[in-house]
């Protein structure tokens, strides 16, 4: 079966200032990435825009309101220091969650084993109330809630973007029937994601020392893919962020990473997927700033989701 894209150009509308890392080339390197590569079989759809009842399964409705109205008429406005909204960014906002919750739809009614959603604005650190470090919506949470209601109870959100999915672990922490592992950076921003914060038993962190050998960076993420096997979801969503590669720009980061160990970590999440879950993988894009390293790695992350 093919790989389902999600994606829509409404996402490139959202931007920031021009100094800002999160830019709309992002998406178009990861796109000309997968335009521009052989041997993939990808079913690419039309992100809708993620409707109220969708936001509200993990956004309440005055925190959508807000953001709606904080939007400026034109230029930027900044939400805190991190994160920016200018005109047509909750709009982008609303097809990055709006795609996620449609391929979890797909997925779950069996049209689809996997998806890939390239989207923007990133998710990851969007709590239920607050937007944080680039993020508006908690893209991929509204996608286990999506998943849930269509009778996939239980989900597995793996998030391997170098900082700590800190919005993701407030929302999934007390929900017994959703499962949150996280690899980032040690002591990098949001300064989340100890090993000791483990939910109702139900979230596992694994922190890469700065610097660590990808070897090292590895045997963490089997030791969460075996967390994530144990818990034998009915789905797996993957907060996809490749900002552990040796390029990134970000100046507190300094993982050795590189496409090939991507590859092997989507690999590592099918094997984890092969339970209950039946192969079942939804995985949306979150971080990665080096705009050549962010086209490979997407793309060796792609061509192991569709090949495993």
């Amino acid at each position: 079966m093919a790989l389902a894209l999600y994606t829509h150009p409404d996402m490139l509308a959202h931007r920031p200032p021009s100094w800002h890392h999160e830019r709309p080339e992002r998406l178009t390197a990861v796109l000309d990435a997968l335009g521009d590569a052989s041997g993939l079989d990808l079913e690419p759809f039309e992100a809708p825009l993620a409707d109220a009842d969708d936001l509200s399964r993990v956004h309440p409705p005055r925190y959508v309101i807000a953001l709606d109205e904080a939007e400026p008429p034109s230029g930027e406005r900044p939400l805190d220091p991190d994160t920016w909204l200018s005109p047509g960014s909750t709009r982008a906002a609303r097809r990055a969650a709006g795609a996620v919750a449609a391929a979890v739809r797909r997925v779950a009614a069996g049209e689809a084993d996997r998806a890939f959603c390239a989207v923007r604005p990133p998710g990851h650190h969007a709590g239920p109330e607050y937007p944080m470090g680039f993020c508006l919506y908690s893209n991929a949470a509204i996608g286990a809630r999506v998943a849930q209601a269509a009778g996939l109870r239980r989900v597995a959100i793996v998030d391997f973007d170098v900082h700590h999915g800190n919005g993701t672990q407030d929302i999934a922490e007390n929900d017994p029937e959703l499962f949150f592992a996280s690899i980032h950076e040690a002591f990098a921003w949001p300064y989340t994601g100890l090993p000791t914060e483990t939910g109702l038993g139900n979230v596992a962190n694994a922190v890469s020392p700065p610097g660590a050998p990808p070897a090292l960076w590895r045997r963490l993420w089997e030791g969460l893919m075996a967390r994530v096997a144990d818990f034998d979801p009915d789905l797996i969503i993957v907060s996809a962020g490749f900002d552990a590669h040796v390029r990134e720009p970000m100046p507190d980061i300094s993982q050795q990473l590189e496409e090939a160990d991507f590859a092997w970590a989507t690999g590592a999440i099918l094997e984890a997927a092969k339970g209950r879950a039946r192969g079942r993988v939804v995985s949306s894009l979150e971080g990665g700033y080096d705009l050549a390293a962010l086209g490979r790695s997407a793309l060796a992350h792609v061509r192991a989701l569709q090949g495993g």
